[in-house]
């Protein structure tokens, strides 16, 4: 069995890797052993991230997809998250989320009795589903208040936007130049590439 841990945050302020522990601990018990990591930075409502379909690309038949919690792996509209799950389902992957006991039978070897393991397989995707809409409906909720709270601030005149990294733009763009493509002027500047791609666009502009 190969288990193949998906891990991810929002944006470039936050630690992807701090899910990592209680991956390894969940494993761990599990008697298993986490072979491969995919760690990014990347907003979990757009399908544009590169460790994720890099893990799809790399995963086989039978392999076990771990996260966090099913939010990490999508916040994506329906058509998308139809999109991403056919792909996995295509691979063959299992999803085993942390928080969701009943796709916890993915990482074991033992097998129950057909008519049990399909009852369980049915109920457990009918909740990843599940899952995926309320993961969605929160991003859309807090973006919601966002905005509001924007809207708020701009007519107090308070609101000033999200400040730029100038640092962090001149060391990209500087990378960029010297020929680097995206992952590896990623993995220079300490970012995502999401961040490469969108300080890219913005040059270019």
């Amino acid at each position: 069995m190969f288990i193949r841990a998906y891990l991810r945050a929002s944006t470039d302020e936050q630690d992807a890797g701090r899910a990592r522990t209680a991956l390894e601990k969940f494993a761990s018990d599990q008697n298993k052993v986490i072979a491969c990591e995919y760690l990014e930075n990347a907003r979990g409502a757009t399908a544009d991230r590169p460790e994720l379909l890099r893990l799809l690309k790399d995963a086989r038949k039978g392999d076990v997809l771990l996260v966090e919690s099913i939010d990490r792996l999508s916040r994506l509209p329906v058509e998308d998250w139809q999109k991403l799950k056919a792909a996995i389902d295509s691979k063959g992957l299992r999803i085993v989320a942390l928080d969701l006991p009943t796709s916890h039978q993915g990482i074991q070897d033992t097998k129950g009795d057909e008519f049990t393991s399909r009852m369980l397989g049915a109920i457990n995707s009918m909740l990843v589903e599940m899952m995926a809409a309320i993961a969605r409906k929160d991003y859309e909720q807090r973006r919601e208040r966002q905005a509001q709270g924007i809207e708020k601030a701009k007519a107090a005149g308070k609101y000033q936007g999200r400040p730029v990294n100038a640092d962090l733009h001149k060391r990209v763009t500087e990378l960029l130049e010297a020929g680097l493509g995206i992952r590896a002027t990623a993995r220079h500047a300490d970012c995502s590439s999401t961040t490469v791609l969108r300080i890219r666009d913005a040059a270019r502009q």
